[in-house]
């Protein structure tokens, strides 16, 4: 008599699971500031000096003595010139210096007044505004101290982190290593884009689709391709994997089907922890580990993706994004979410979590794509992002839905 199946677990409990087993990597290396794109920090940065470094002009202008300047159409002498870079003489009263964005202010300036409020006359300057104290000054330090910390341990970097560490003179930073994955798929109709199809065969688009996701997480890949079939070659490929490598993922085989060889092959390398979600797509979700197979050399993880392809995407997206960021030590894994209206309707939901395929409309409603099969790759190219769909949840227009924006799910 065949044993019952466990429940499926819900979205949530699957998730805390994976982040629960997922201990960020330990070893990081020194990177070029400008290569750091992408990576995540694995040290807090701090800066050694203040930014500005000293009082600069946000305008192209005069730097003026206010004072000097309080009837609205002071007339005053240009006694220098002070481009960006250069340092100025101290402003004598009665003077003014014309002055370039960046520029730092001479000492004894107070104001600067913008070029559009002056008139050039000669050797001289009518300045028809009256300025106040600090007008069109950036002071030292108002965006950063000396001593104060700027990006804390975790942090992925994005262009404007990148900018924020140069802006303080970090040439270089600590990273969390790359994060090693193998991949390799398991059907023996998949065949490559540029082969002939034979009956029955279909194009691995799981290969393109996934390794293009671990591309956009910076994870160091090891494709091993189409493995046979089997249960030995399934075993052999998870052995070769394991040894360099902190996480596998695999692509099909992962139902209980006589040629589904996954489960059985993990559970001889090693163990499953997880085996089946209430998600829709992708139900046929599987965590655990795979030994390796020197003595003390632990484990790689083992995540299998099942074989349909919008069901491996969005599983990726709502599971192996958020497992591998984990890895690199982020802290904060997961994607903003909105409250949108509904342009459509949902009569028959599913008992399973939905993860609807959508695009927001010009009125800001959301417009789900025809057909959310899980077969529909076309469905993930026209969308702007999931709806997150409680199991049993009918939508009618106008609802309120909760929207995950693929901006927040491919980066």
């Amino acid at each position: 008599m065949t044993a019952p199946r466990p429940p499926m677990l819900p979205v949530a409990d699957a998730l805390a699971l994976l982040l629960a087993a997922a201990q960020p990597l330990t070893e990081h290396e020194i990177v070029p500031t400008l290569s750091a794109n992408g990576r995540v920090l694995a040290l807090a940065q701090s800066s050694q000096l203040d930014v500005p470094p000293m009082d600069n002009t946000q305008m192209d202008g005069y730097a003026v003595r206010s004072a000097d300047c309080s009837d609205g159409a002071a007339r005053l002498r240009v006694a220098q010139r002070i481009p960006a870079g250069h340092v100025g003489q101290p402003l004598l009263p009665g003077t003014a210096a014309r002055i370039f964005t960046g520029a730092l202010i001479p000492d004894g300036a107070d104001a600067v007044v913008m070029q559009e409020q002056c008139t050039a006359d000669g050797d001289d300057v009518i300045v028809a505004h009256a300025p106040a104290s600090g007008e069109w000054i950036r002071r030292r330090g108002e965006d950063i101290r000396a001593g104060d910390d700027i990006l804390p341990a975790g942090t992925r970097l994005r262009a404007q982190e990148l900018g924020l560490a140069a802006s303080v003179g970090l040439a270089t930073l600590p990273v969390v290593r790359k994060v090693k994955v193998a991949v390799f798929f398991t059907g023996d109709e998949l065949a490559m884009p540029g082969e002939v199809l034979k009956p029955g065969a279909i194009y691995n688009s799981n290969r393109f689709t996934l390794r293009g996701l671990l591309e956009n997480l910076g994870c160091e890949i090891t494709d091993y391709g189409i493995v046979p079939d089997t249960l030995v070659a399934t075993r052999d490929t998870l052995r070769r994997a394991a040894q360099e490598h902190d996480l596998i993922i695999t692509s099909g085989g992962v139902s209980v089907g006589e040629e589904d060889h996954i489960k059985p092959a993990v559970e001889s390398e090693g163990r499953l922890t997880m085996w089946q979600i209430a998600v829709k797509p992708g139900k046929p979700l599987a965590f655990g580990e795979v030994d390796r197979a020197a003595q003390n050399q632990g484990k790689a993880f083992f995540l299998g993706l099942p074989g349909n392809p919008v069901s491996s995407f969005v599983t990726f997206l709502l599971f192996v994004r958020p497992f591998i960021l984990r890895l690199q030590g982020v802290n904060s894994v997961t994607p903003q979410a909105y409250a949108l209206r509904a342009g459509f309707t949902w009569p028959k939901p599913d008992r399973r979590n939905e993860f609807l395929r959508a695009r927001i409309n010009a009125d800001g409603s959301v417009a789900l794509f025809p057909n959310q099969g899980s077969g529909v790759l076309t469905s993930t190219v026209w969308g702007d992002g999931l709806i997150d769909n409680p199991a049993g949840q009918a939508i009618a227009p106008g609802d309120i839905v909760r929207f995950i924006p693929f901006t927040e799910l491919l980066n």
